[in-house]
C-alpha cells in the first residue's frame, strides 16, 4: 500500500492548511519509525514500515500525481491512499472516500490524471474562508490559534485511522 500525503515543499509552506497532508506522513513517520528510503528518483521524500509506502511528493500540489505515478509503477503498487485538505468540510473533520471527483483541488487533479480516479482519499477538513476568492489565500496561510490547539490530535488520530 502507498499512503500519500499531498502538500507543498519549502518552509514557507510547512504549516499551511494545504500541507495537512504532509504532516499526516511525518505523523505516521514518527508513529511507526518509517525507514527512508532513496527517493531522488521519485520527487518526493519515500518511507517504509511493514508493507507500507510513505510518500510526500516534492513536485509542488499541481504535480503530485507525477510521484505518485512513479512511487506505484516501481514497486508494483496497487492500494494507493492520498490524505488531502478539504474545504467542503468543517475544520477537524476527517473523511474516507474511495474515487470521485477532483473538487477543484490540483493535487487530486494530477493524482486522477497520472493514475486514475480509483484511490481512496483521506478527506481532511479544514473549513472554507469568509469570501469565495480568498480561497488560493486561505489554503496556503497557517491554521489559526484556535485550530493550531487541536491540531497536533486530529494529526494523531488521523494517523491511526
Amino acid at each position: 500500500m502507498l499512503i500519500v500525503g499531498l502538500g507543498n515543499p519549502g518552509p514557507n509552506y510547512e504549516h499551511t492548511r494545504h500541507n495537512i497532508g504532509f504532516m499526516v506522513i511525518d505523523e505516521l513517520v514518527k508513529r511507526q519509525n518509517a525507514q527512508k528510503l532513496s527517493s531522488s528518483s521519485f520527487n518526493g521524500e519515500l518511507f517504509k514500515f511493514s508493507n507500507h509506502f510513505l510518500l510526500k511528493p516534492l513536485t509542488f500540489m499541481n504535480l503530485s500525481g507525477n510521484a505518485i505515478a512513479a512511487v506505484k509503477k516501481f514497486y508494483k503498487i496497487n492500494e494507493v491512499v492520498v490524505i488531502h485538505d478539504d474545504l467542503d468540510l468543517p475544520f477537524g473533520t476527517l473523511r474516507f472516500k474511495k474515487g470521485g471527483g477532483h473538487g477543484g483541488h490540483n493535487g487530486l487533479k494530477s493524482t486522477d490524471e497520472n493514475i486514475s480516479k480509483e484511490y481512496i482519499r483521506v478527506r481532511m477538513g479544514i473549513g472554507k474562508p469568509e469570501h469565495k476568492g480568498e480561497v488560493a489565500s486561505y489554503v496556503l496561510s497557517d491554521f489559526n490559534k484556535g485550530e493550531q490547539e487541536h491540531l497536533m490530535e486530529w494529526i494523531s488520530a488521523a494517523s491511526k485511522a
